[in-house]
């Protein structure tokens, strides 16, 4: 395509920065993210993940730390305020509301007279959105399968039973829809075959039950549909929740959210005289229909509440042509993360050092070359280190719905979420590859590094739902997912895909997500080189990136 074609880094003049440089391919434009230091992420990331900020949670002390950082190293690479305040920050309006962790859900059969207590953190979680100091459920359960209602796929779950006042008990993920050819595979026709789509997401589901009217509903966990053992769900959400202020203080959610282990999930089907595993297998086909458990759920939450104002920490570079820096193309990384919570081997610190101190410090690192770029790219680039990612993508979604500056004339959005920390790789994935035309502005640089573009590894997790280029997405903006390529340098084949089990599984959202000793940043520097270039061709191009026919997101950009 022509707008592929627009090299960014040819101008002269380019000062470059003191620190570690690392050229990683001899294509004409690399020397211009040549200043890109690994020894200046590495530092970025010690800061960012220390015991000092506490795991950067919003309204905490770690917040107040973390944005200050941020907001200085903005203006150390020269980046002007980004809000047109003239301030580096823009307030994002928050309700925090913490539950008791006392509390107990039951299960109740009364015609048997028998009943399933479960602990909170260990069998359950659960929460409210809705601003009040106590809520108290007691409803009978209804299992509705995926919970999923897709006229596309020809699919409901609900089958038009009315469910106003249950609590509804729901899968995790896409209906796994056996291909009619062979059965031990799944329909590509049917939710994407492998590939998670939104019908998936655990905030789906909570969605499609407030629409129907539920009290409550309870996702039964599974570490392989869900994508992250039950450790993450417990540490995300057994402290205290986070939304957007609204008008309604949540009224129009469910009383009740929240998650149950499968452990709890087969003993609550049992206590229903009913089999989880066939029940599941069931599901799976769209024939299903609602199945009252004829068991009663009851729980009692008790509130602590409060009103607080994050911040979305906001730096640009001006563009050069007077005609078009009104323009712009924005970088995205989150700066917080868990904050303090469980101890987990005598640590509660929840350091967020790949998720994401790490796609900060690359952020940071990107903003310098930008910003020390003569001449600038010809619209502006707008950096927007945002705020409860970790939470339920807020901080994205305020300024989704509040922009700064119009999304009609915002080009694209470029996520950074985690950096390679592992060394160089002869690919780099990009989640949700076929989406936009910005893949093919990361392939014509990619090729010129040397390097393949893949899709996701792991589409059945649903990364593309899970971070904040995803609230740019539904409102139209083409927005780009990039994550570390799998095919490591000096490695068998299958190591790449090893290690990052071994990240999910060992420190995703956990205290151990610390700075460890075999970190190898040359393969951060690869990426930031290539995510700059992409971003600064978009930059300089004739004409708007696109949504390619079939994305869901086209009818919304037009």
């Amino acid at each position: 395509m022509e707008w592929v074609k627009h090299f960014c880094c040819l101008a002269a003049g380019v000062p470059l920065v003191l620190g570690t440089l690392l050229a990683v391919s001899d294509a004409p434009w690399q020397s211009h993210w040549k200043q890109i230091s690994p020894a200046r992420i590495l530092e970025n990331i010690k800061v960012l993940a220390s015991d000092e900020y506490e795991g950067r949670a919003p309204a905490s002390k770690g917040e107040q730390l973390a944005t200050g950082y941020i907001e200085e190293q903005f203006k150390k690479a020269g980046l002007k305020p980004g809000n047109p305040d003239g301030t580096y920050f823009q307030s994002v309006p928050m309700v925090g509301i913490k539950a008791d962790p006392q509390a107990q859900l039951v299960f109740t059969d009364d015609a048997a007279g028998k009943h399933e207590t479960l602990k909170f953190a260990d069998d359950f979680v659960a929460w409210t959105k809705r601003v009040e100091p106590a809520v108290s459920v007691e409803a009978d359960m209804v299992f509705v399968g995926y919970g999923v209602v897709a006229p596309e796929y020809h699919w409901d779950d609900f089958k038009g039973m009315n469910l106003k006042g249950k609590i509804l008990v729901v899968l995790i993920n896409d209906p796994p829809v056996p291909d009619p050819k062979d059965p031990s595979k799944l329909d590509e026709k049917s939710f994407k075959g492998k590939a998670m789509t939104y019908y998936g997401r655990w905030t789906y589901k909570f969605e499609e039950a407030a629409a129907k009217g539920a009290l409550g509903c309870l996702i039964v966990h599974q570490t392989g549909p869900a994508g992250y053992p039950w450790g993450v769900v417990r540490s995300s959400n057994s402290g205290e929740q986070f939304s957007l202020v609204t008008a309604d203080h949540g009224a129009s959610r469910c009383a009740v959210e929240g998650w149950i282990t499968y452990e709890k999930a087969k003993a609550l089907f049992a206590l229903a005289g009913k089999d989880f595993d066939t029940l599941k297998k069931f599901a799976a086909n769209r024939d299903f229909h609602p199945v009252d458990l004829k068991v009663r759920a009851s729980l009692g939450l008790q509130n602590t509440i409060r009103t607080i104002s994050s911040k979305n920490v906001v730096g640009k570079v001006v563009g050069s042509d007077p005609n078009l820096r009104d323009e712009y193309v924005i970088y995205t990384a989150h700066w917080d993360h868990l904050g303090i919570g469980p101890e987990v081997n005598g640590d509660k610190i929840y350091h967020g050092a790949v998720d994401n101190a790490s796609g900060v410090a690359g952020m940071v690192e990107l903003a310098n070359a930008f910003g020390h770029m003569q001449p600038p790219p010809r619209r502006s680039i707008l950096f927007l280190s945002v705020t409860a990612e970790e939470k339920g993508l807020l901080g994205s979604q305020y300024y989704s719905e509040h922009p700064l500056y119009p999304l009609s004339k915002t080009l694209a959005e470029i996520n950074i979420d985690g950096m390679n920390v592992l060394g160089r790789t002869k690919d780099i994935e990009v989640i949700g590859l076929g989406q936009s035309t910005l893949d093919d502005v990361v392939n014509s640089v990619a090729a010129e590094q040397g390097r393949v573009v893949k899709p996701d590894a792991e589409p059945e997790k649903g990364f593309y739902f899970r971070s904040d280029h995803f609230n740019f997405a539904k409102q139209g903006v083409p927005a780009l997912d990039p994550n570390s390529g799998v095919q490591f340098n000096g490695k068998p084949a299958g190591w790449g895909l090893q290690m990052r089990d071994k990240y999910t599984n060992e420190d995703y959202h956990k205290p151990s997500d610390k700075i460890k000793p075999y970190w190898d940043l040359s393969g951060a520097v690869e990426d930031l080189s290539l995510l700059g270039e992409v971003g600064c061709r978009v930059a300089n191009a004739t004409t708007y990136p696109a949504w390619k026919a079939g994305s869901e997101f086209k009818a919304k950009r037009k």
